[in-house]
């Protein structure tokens, strides 16, 4: 059996802070509503909007950083705190679809589980989101960071848009988040394996 934090009791854990604590971000949780690959709202009745306190100060960093390198562009998170029985039920979505490569197995737990991972993007000073050329949540090779050479290559994606992830990477990396191959919007915060072995997960 798993253990950890219900999320239900959150509130009670000096580990964990609000997104509404965070000054100078947005906030849009894709998993709260029915804009998400399932089509559903898998967080009601629960609030997720939680981060670990770890993840929070480097997403304040994050904040910083947009404020002086790009004044009026705005941090919009995506999805924040994932407990460990919703990541149950992507994977549960996903099944039989050949997808599973863009989620963690819950058995060894996402890092969003641990509130140490963001998705997230940029808006720009009329608080449209920057082009990144796919939506959230889009599981194409059009998502994957690794691929983006040979996209642009390609015709597949602008340099715009490039530009657009290589400035939402820079914010990131300089508070210590860590990006994947697969995901433009997936950031963890640290490296995985140590947060797995030594924070608790929410489930």
């Amino acid at each position: 059996m798993i253990e950890g934090w219900p999320i239900e009791q959150l509130g009670q854990s000096a580990d964990f802070r609000h997104l509404s604590d965070i000054a100078g971000i947005a906030v849009d949780l894709r998993y709260a509503g029915v804009d998400n690959f399932t089509g559903r709202d898998l967080y009601s009745p629960f609030d997720c909007a939680w981060l670990h306190r770890d993840a929070a100060a480097a997403l304040e960093q994050v904040v910083a950083w947009l404020a002086r390198e790009r004044p009026g562009c705005t941090a919009l998170v995506l999805d924040a705190l994932r407990p460990q029985r919703v990541q149950e039920a992507l994977w549960d979505a996903l099944d039989g679809t050949g997808l599973r490569m863009y989620l963690a197995p819950p058995e060894r737990g996402s890092i969003h589980s641990f509130g140490m991972a963001l998705d997230i993007t940029i808006l720009d000073e009329h608080g449209r989101e920057l082009d990144m050329g796919t939506a959230f949540d889009d599981m194409s090779e059009r998502s994957h960071p690794a691929r983006e050479a040979l996209l642009l290559a390609r015709g597949e994606l602008t340099p715009l848009q490039v530009e657009n992830r290589q400035l939402l990477r820079a914010a990131m990396a300089q508070a210590g988040f860590v990006g994947i191959a697969s995901e433009w919007w997936h950031f963890d915060c640290g490296d995985r394996d140590r947060v797995r072995q030594t924070f608790q997960r929410v489930l």
